[in-house]
């Protein structure tokens, strides 16, 4: 598991709240920034003011073919089911979360994670010493019976 939070250089906290007034929320960067980025959504929670509805969330992004589609990652019910941690599940932006159903207020908590080019050339370049230090180790050899 990649590290997030705090202390993982790159990694800003991320939040956005869905209400009835604001239905969606789009996470996009700036396309000609030289960086990958990736949002790793931990948790999705109902917040203060919440009826005791289903609150549908979804997250709209792009298929391989570069269709778009929905799919939904939550649905939340005050009395049963106030919050569901979502494990750190990684997006790539542009991306899109929508209330498709309910009032709300939902809350999307996360880290947005920046890997600036130069520091990727770098992790492959240790990448290319464990490989030299697995060339060195002896074969194993099948046990004597």
């Amino acid at each position: 598991m990649e590290p997030h939070g705090p202390g993982c250089p790159g990694s800003v906290l991320f939040g956005c709240e869905l209400t009835a007034n604001t239905k969606s929320y789009t996470f996009q960067v700036d396309e000609e920034d030289d960086s990958d980025h990736i949002l790793a959504l931990s948790v999705v929670c109902l917040t203060d003011g919440a009826k005791d509805e289903c609150n549908v969330v979804e997250v709209v992004g792009r298929n391989h073919e570069n269709q778009e589609i929905a799919v939904p990652v939550a649905n939340l019910k005050l009395s049963c089911q106030p919050l569901l941690s979502l494990d750190n599940f990684k997006l790539q932006p542009p991306v899109t979360f929508r209330l498709a159903a309910g009032s709300g207020p939902v809350h999307l908590t996360g880290w947005h994670r920046i890997v600036h080019r130069e520091d990727a050339s770098f992790e492959e370049d240790d990448d290319l010493s464990v490989e030299e230090e697995e060339e060195e180790l002896a074969p194993i050899m099948p046990a004597k019976k």
